[in-house]
């Protein structure tokens, strides 16, 4: 890999600590989520980093790949819970946290949608929201001792953040992710590559070997055929959801964290 520098945007721009940790090596951009003090959770300050730069890349054609990985012990824990209630002693109206919930959509159909192919990179723990981000990418890749699980259901709450389910179901199939949703079974990266949830794995010493035997040939096709093939198939995987209900998501997850972490159950 040659020298990387960083990217100029918005996102980059902002007071340590950044959320995300981006840098530029030719056409690819390395993007890691970056935390601190907290554990490796989806908190609003990923999501606005990571939306920020995805907007930003509307007027970066010469950028073509995007990998997303984390600089944490583990990729994901999920969604930050400490800020939903937060935001809902803020505002007992449910509205913040309506806010909160509409920005992960909006993040995940961003990811879904822009130009640039996206990789991700997983290692560690892969939990709920985190699987959920990770599965808007095109290609990922994972640690052969990565872990996932999906635990909304045990502990009350709907699987809706990022509208992830028709993303869920149509990169696995509802019969296998119906039962991983309904148990909330942990289950390893050869579970999740039978199921098309990784396309690879590897040891983790090895895994950057993987990514990149995936962006050497991808740098080298025409940019519009690569543009235009990866969003041919975001729309047969949508015209493969003509009843996607994701819209409605932070509206359901919305009321049920209302009703799951107000004052009266502070067990949450």
């Amino acid at each position: 890999m040659t020298e990387t520098t960083p990217i100029t945007t918005s996102a980059t721009a902002r007071p340590a600590p950044k959320a995300i940790r981006v840098e530029r090596d030719g056409p690819v951009l390395y993007v890691r989520l970056n935390p601190w003090v907290q554990d490796d959770t989806l908190g609003t300050a990923v999501l606005d980093d990571l939306s920020t730069l995805l907007d930003d890349l509307h007027e970066r054609p010469d950028i073509r790949i995007l990998v997303l990985s984390s600089l944490g012990a583990d990729f994901s824990l999920g969604a930050d819970r400490y800020e939903y209630r937060e935001a809902l002693a803020a505002d007992p109206s449910g509205a913040g946290l309506r806010r909160l919930a509409d920005k992960a959509h909006r993040l995940c159909q961003a990811l879904e949608s822009t130009h640039v192919v996206t990789i991700a990179r997983l290692h560690g723990r892969v939990i709920g929201a985190g699987l959920a981000l990770a599965s808007f990418c095109d290609l990922r890749a994972g640690a052969d001792t990565s872990r996932f699980r999906m635990p909304e259901v045990g502990i009350g709450l709907p699987p809706a953040w990022g509208g992830a389910m028709g993303r869920l179901v149509s990169e696995a199939g509802a019969a296998r992710i119906r039962e991983l949703m309904l148990t909330c079974d942990v289950f390893d990266a050869v579970t999740a590559h039978r199921l098309g949830l990784l396309h690879r794995t590897a040891p983790l010493d090895e895994l950057d070997k993987v990514i990149e035997a995936w962006t050497r040939p991808l740098v080298r096709r025409a940019p519009e055929a690569l543009v235009l093939t990866k969003r041919m198939l975001a729309g047969y995987a949508r015209a493969d959801r003509t009843a996607d209900v994701s819209l409605l998501d932070s509206h359901l997850l919305t009321a049920s964290l209302h009703q799951h972490l107000r004052p009266e159950h502070p067990e949450g």
